[in-house]
């Protein structure tokens, strides 16, 4: 048994490691496709440069798709966040950190290790797990097969419990699973969540910002790097790289910043009407269908009306978790 349980180990942290190997090389797949765009393209307009940016983006996310299904080859998600965040700031160091100021570049190191402390955080972090003993006192029953309710809708420690299909464990203030960062947003971990979004896009945007800085600098002395260049070189090839990592690793930053502010938008929007990204999606339904939709997902978000004189009843959408804009935040803030 004791060799069993160890080969089971060795077993899982080999596929750990091949994993991270996979991610590591989409990395350096994804940044050195973007750093072609710069090379072949350093005449176009920046909104060009982006869109051929992100077209590369789509590439590689499809070959990821291919060799998942085709090869069997998987990728660890949060490796390759982590190794994606080593690399923007390995570049920063070794190429646009001698554009910015001292301030600059203190606030910005800082960003990244509060970026790092806070994904190890929320890797390791319990959501809001719900022990078997707990469903089984409070008599929770499956609804359909895609969630989980109360038998007893007014107790307040099982509410608004939610199964995870992909932690295969009941989450209290399921909110959904998060393939970047590993693990289930749930109720306990939801505002480290949001907090670590908003360090993403700070650091991205103070990169954004220091890496502009390096681009025009280096333009001013653009015809000094010329003259080196037709001095030596063996330093021109050297010269170009620097500046197409410069604006490659910018032209990716843009690309998160936009992708992200979107998806914090819609948490925001979430956390105003106090309704999670599952119900989301129920209440987006419910808004292009109308009356049309049956909501046989989580019965608490059915308001059932029976008109007089009228032979069906309709079932439309409520929230009841809204309890207006000021007291949802201060729920959020609460669970800190």
């Amino acid at each position: 048994m004791v060799q069993l349980n160890d080969h089971m180990k060795l077993s899982a942290s080999l596929q750990l490691i091949g994993r991270c190997i996979v991610s590591f090389i989409f990395v350096v797949l994804t940044q050195f496709a973007i750093s072609l765009v710069p090379r072949f393209f350093s005449g176009s307009p920046f909104f060009i440069q982006l869109t051929l940016s992100a077209l590369v983006l789509l590439v590689v996310v499809g070959i990821g798709g291919w060799s998942r299904r085709i090869l069997r080859v998987y990728a660890s998600a949060p490796a390759f966040v982590f190794l994606n965040i080593l690399f923007i700031w390995g570049s920063y160091v070794a190429v646009i950190r001698r554009a910015v100021s001292n301030l600059m570049d203190a606030l910005f190191n800082g960003q990244i290790a509060v970026i790092v402390i806070g994904l190890c955080r929320i890797l390791s972090s319990d959501p809001g797990r719900v022990t078997h003993e707990s469903l089984c006192s409070d008599r929770l029953v499956e609804s359909s097969g895609f969630g989980v309710e109360p038998g007893n809708k007014n107790s307040p420690s099982l509410r608004r419990v939610r199964y995870c299909k992909s932690c295969k464990a009941h989450i209290k203030g399921f909110d959904h699973h998060c393939p970047a960062f590993g693990n289930c947003i749930g109720q306990n971990n939801y505002f480290l969540f949001i907090a670590l979004l908003l360090g993403f896009l700070t650091a991205e945007a103070s990169y954004l910002v220091c890496s502009v800085q390096f681009v025009r600098k280096s333009q001013k002395f653009d015809r000094n790097w010329l003259e080196v260049g037709h001095a030596f070189p063996f330093l021109a090839a050297e010269i170009n790289l620097v500046g197409n990592l410069a604006i490659s690793t910018m032209l990716f930053s843009v690309l998160q910043i936009l992708w992200q502010g979107v998806f914090l938008t819609w948490h925001l929007y979430c956390v105003c009407f106090n309704i999670k990204t599952d119900e989301w999606l129920l209440e987006l339904i419910a808004l292009i269908m109308f009356s049309q939709i049956n909501w046989k997902k989580y019965p608490e978000f059915q308001l059932v009306q029976s008109e007089p004189g009228e032979s069906f009843t309709r079932v439309e959408f409520r929230n009841p978790y809204d309890k207006g804009v000021l007291q949802n935040v201060k729920e959020l803030l609460a669970l800190r």
